[in-house]
């Protein structure tokens, strides 16, 4: 009986240990980015950014975009913007998103895709020049610079 209570003890203390950053509330933050690339079967991107956060942070990162597919294609994002949802915490934006997407332009073209990391999101909106064609699987890395 005394290790019952004792088990029920730490299983209430270790719930009230919850992170503080989660109590808290979301971050709001936005990314801005530009980035280059090229594929043909294997894609591979690279480019800079700044995260945006509501709480005054301001973080210059370094974007790396490697994936496959059946995908063709050369093309440059400048200005590119992202939405980050599900965030408690800086540390929640860095690392790897998975995204999957079709693409098709030609010169000058727009595109979006949403992509994901557990329970973080981020959308991204963006411009570019090129041309592209295809199907592809990707990891979309952020980094501090």
């Amino acid at each position: 009986m005394r290790r019952l209570l004792y088990v029920f003890v730490v299983m209430l203390a270790g719930a009230g240990l919850a992170p503080a950053a989660q109590a808290a509330g979301n971050i709001s933050c936005e990314l801005r980015y530009d980035l280059s690339g090229w594929s043909l079967i294997y894609k591979t991107a690279s480019g800079n950014g700044t995260i945006s956060c509501d709480n005054g942070a301001r973080i210059p990162v370094r974007i790396n975009v490697r994936g496959g597919g059946l995908t063709v294609g050369k093309s440059k994002i400048v200005d590119g913007r992202g939405q980050f949802t599900g965030a408690y915490t800086l540390d929640d934006l860095f690392g790897t998103y998975a995204a999957v997407g079709a693409h098709a332009g030609a010169v000058r073209s727009s595109g979006a895709q949403a992509m994901t990391k557990g329970d973080i999101s981020l959308a991204l909106a963006g411009t570019g020049k090129g041309w592209d064609l295809g199907v592809d699987g990707a990891a979309f890395t952020i980094s501090r610079r």
